[in-house]
Formats: structure tokens, C-alpha cells, sequence
């Protein structure tokens, strides 16, 4: 996506949707949420479509798993307290261990973009403490999640 312009990000490219209620403490001194906040309201829509797909982490006692490598944020607009947010998350893209993710930020019902963002998540043997092949299973249940333009 970040070759891209995202001007084209729309909301029926997401197919997987969490509300984010904007707390009065995630905002800065300049009076608007702050940008390491965006990751925090990435991490819980990732996690929870992540839950809902059945994938545990280290935590509850699985040897295998996702782990963040990489997480990048494109600021389109501030957002001040008090507004909800729609997080849309979508799978760009699937290789042998690991998957792309997407979020778009939009206000509540509103076409508004706040912020486009996307992270990779490497299949991780946690003992090992390395990358090691995405099951099958596991594979097919993230492609439900494609964008729909990636969907074959």
C-alpha cells in the first residue's frame, strides 16, 4: 500500500471491522490523539480478528504463533477526544511465514480516513525464537480476510 495512493482506500476493501472508543487519555499535549496511539488501536482490531480465527499467542500457552516485524502509519487527519472509530482490517498478502495486514481509520459512519496503516506478522516458533512455515489451516482462514480485489 505504501506505493500507493490512499486516496483510493475505501471501506468495502475491508472485510473485517472493530469500533474503537477514543479515551480522553489518548490524547497529547497538542490536544489530539496521540501517534503511538494509532498502533495501540491497530493492535487491538489485529488481535482481535486474530482471536476470532482461532490464534492463540505465547501468553496462553501455544509454541507457535504470529509476532509483529514491521508496523508503518500514514496520519491523514487529527482526531481529538471524544469520536469513535471504525477500524477496517484486511490480509494484503500471505507468503510462506508471514501475512500483511492493512487497517483503515475512518470516524464512526462517516467516509472520513484518519489514518491508513500496515504491519507483517512473522509465524514464529517461540522456542526456536524463528520464523517457521504458516500452517495450511491457518493459511486459508487469513485468505477469507483478503481484500476483496485479491480474492481469486
Amino acid at each position: 500500500m505504501s506505493a500507493q495512493s490512499h486516496t483510493a482506500v475505501a471501506r468495502a476493501q475491508f472485510p473485517y471491522w472493530t469500533r474503537i472508543e477514543v479515551r480522553w487519555g489518548d490524547m497529547d499535549a497538542m490536544g489530539h490523539v496521540n501517534n503511538a496511539v494509532y498502533f495501540k488501536y491497530c493492535e487491538s482490531a489485529r488481535i482481535e480478528l486474530l482471536r476470532k480465527l482461532g490464534i492463540k499467542g505465547r501468553a496462553e500457552g501455544s509454541t507457535h504463533g504470529p509476532t509483529l516485524v514491521h508496523a508503518a502509519c500514514d496520519f491523514k487527519r487529527e482526531v481529538k477526544y471524544p469520536a469513535t472509530l471504525e477500524v477496517g482490517v484486511a490480509i494484503e498478502s500471505v507468503t510462506q511465514r508471514s501475512f500483511r495486514m492493512q487497517y483503515a481509520m475512518f470516524l464512526d459512519q462517516t467516509d472520513t480516513l484518519i489514518a491508513v496503516a500496515t504491519s507483517v506478522n512473522a509465524w514464529l516458533d517461540y522456542h526456536a525464537g524463528h520464523a517457521i512455515k504458516i500452517p495450511d489451516e491457518l493459511r486459508a482462514a487469513l485468505q477469507q480476510y483478503q481484500k476483496p480485489e485479491q480474492q481469486a
